[in-house]
């Protein structure tokens, strides 16, 4: 039985039974296409400029019909595949079109396949004459009439196949990602970077603060973690000798849901040996340049009412200049831990396990300045004790040398030049499990052989992390992560919202 069930289903239902009755096949899997509807288009080029129509010119299409009107002894069909679509002309003259039949078979919805030749109608629409069709795929649900209009992102989002047929916008944006990732990798492969595959489930979740998911590994009988983050595999990577490595895959946060966090979620990670941060930021914005022409995007993108230029070189802040300037935080009190905890506190940041200086720098940086950094900004020389991956500066140890990239109000890139002595990476990953102890849930745990990977030496290495997701959401203009997932995480459906359906 078909899940949610009704008459018009029902109905489909029945014509199912009575094709298949008829020693007809209503989910055929002999297809006889000779080309996409774009490719039929373009051949039919001159017919469209008002030359003569070829009728022994017989093209063959396949696709989803959307609009069917019936007239009697003839009818009008309008067929779409990924490439476009294009208007059927079904007429009851046509021998083999089998017209009676199909009249009473096909229906909105269905898939088909459709033979003929092109002419232009009175009214100049480019229009297939058809000789021959045939049913492929019979759909027993209708299609929703008033889809195409629905505000409602949660339907949409939790049907996103249904998303795909009514809208072809939403599939341009898909496509759209696709020829993202495919330039990001050939900036980084042109490069002399290697794309590598590390775990996806890690003994000891690390290379970032966040909750891990948890599961078993029945077989050894131990815990396992979707990983957080690909770093510190990565980094034993240049360890063992490659200078120049990314991955582009997804990592997993057991975190709640909103505009910009999805639980999973895809980012590229790449680590440049004997280089440093600064390289790496001169390296972001030379890809943003690429994607920008290599994409044909505008010299400003819309984004939440506010136009957005990647136009080099970006501006650029020191974290205490950000929370200072920015944030409006007076520059006397930034060397003050008492001074500002109660400011923190008086703006709603919960301090549990976050009593260092640089944890309540972090608090107050997320509540007055990363909402404000619209425009592509660098912020750089972040506190040590929220930077427990990152090289001290050597200038100042109680900086990292570190940067962010922000753009549109939130983070879309975080990098530094990498902590690689062994000593300092042991001690501050016991001073993270003491905030873990202390109630930070989102601090780091220890991973002893990755100290004993240090152990070996790792060259002077630069590294960071690109949020494609949030990189996707910004380049299309998108208010939300759901909008530039396929499939993005959803609420368990509740009764009322099916019924809605």
């Amino acid at each position: 039985m078909i899940p949610d069930c009704n008459s018009y289903v029902e109905t489909r239902l029945a014509k199912v039974q009575r094709l298949r009755e008829l020693g007809l096949n209503p989910y055929d899997n002999l297809v006889s296409r000779s080309c996409s509807i774009a490719t039929l288009r373009s051949a039919l080029a001159p017919v469209a400029d008002g030359g003569e129509p070829d009728t022994e010119q017989l093209l063959t299409i396949a696709g989803r019909v959307k609009l069917l009107r019936v007239m009697g002894k003839a009818a009008f069909a309008t067929i779409e595949d990924q490439s476009g679509s294009i208007q059927l002309y079904l007429s009851q003259n046509e021998p083999d079109l089998r017209y009676e039949d199909h009249k009473k078979i096909v229906e909105v919805g269905d898939i088909i396949e459709a033979g003929g030749f092109g002419f232009l109608t009175k009214t100049g629409e480019l229009t297939l004459h058809l000789k021959t069709m045939k049913l492929l795929t019979k759909s027993i649900r209708p299609l929703p009439e008033k889809f195409h209009g629905l505000q409602d992102v949660e339907l949409r989002s939790r049907q996103r196949y249904l998303d795909l047929i009514m809208n072809p916008a939403v599939r341009e944006n898909f496509i759209f990602r696709s020829r993202l990732l495919s330039a990001i990798r050939a900036f980084f492969e042109d490069r002399g970077f290697l794309e590598v595959e590390t775990p996806m489930l890690h003994p000891i979740p690390g290379g970032a603060n966040a909750k891990p998911f948890i599961t078993k590994h029945n077989a050894l009988g131990v815990d396992r973690y979707l990983r957080i983050a690909p770093e510190l595999y990565l980094k034993r990577l240049i360890v063992g000798g490659f200078e120049a490595v990314f991955e582009l895959n997804r990592c997993f946060r057991n975190e709640g849901m909103d505009a910009t966090h999805n639980p999973e979620f895809t980012t590229i990670e790449f680590y440049w040996a004997y280089h440093r941060s600064e390289d790496l930021i001169k390296l972001t914005e030379l890809l943003f340049s690429t994607l920008t022409a290599k994409l044909s995007l505008p010299s400003a993108i819309a984004f939440r009412g506010e136009n957005i230029s990647f136009a080099t070189p970006f501006r650029r802040y020191t974290y205490d200049e950000a929370l200072s300037a920015i944030g409006g935080v007076d520059p006397a009190s930034l060397t003050d831990r008492t001074a500002l905890g109660a400011l923190a506190a008086k703006h709603g940041a919960d301090l549990k396990g976050k009593d260092t200086l640089g944890a309540i720098k972090a608090e107050l940086f997320d509540l007055l300045v990363e909402a404000k950094l619209i425009q592509p900004t660098f912020i750089t020389d972040f506190p040590i004790e929220i930077s427990p991956l990152s090289r001290r500066k050597d200038e100042d140890p109680s900086i990292a040398d570190r940067f962010e990239l922000f753009v549109g109000g939130y983070e879309i890139a975080n990098g530094f030049s990498e902590l690689n002595d062994p000593i300092d990476q042991h001690e501050r990953f016991l001073a993270q499990v003491k905030a873990k102890e202390g109630g930070d849930d989102e601090g780091m745990y220890m991973d002893e052989d990755f100290v004993t990977a240090l152990s070996y030496g790792m060259a002077p290495t630069a590294g960071e992390g690109i949020g494609i997701d949030r990189l996707m959401m910004l380049l299309t203009g998108s208010d939300t992560i759901r909008d530039v997932l396929l499939f993005p995480a959803m609420r368990p459906e509740q009764p009322a919202q099916k019924e809605e359906q």
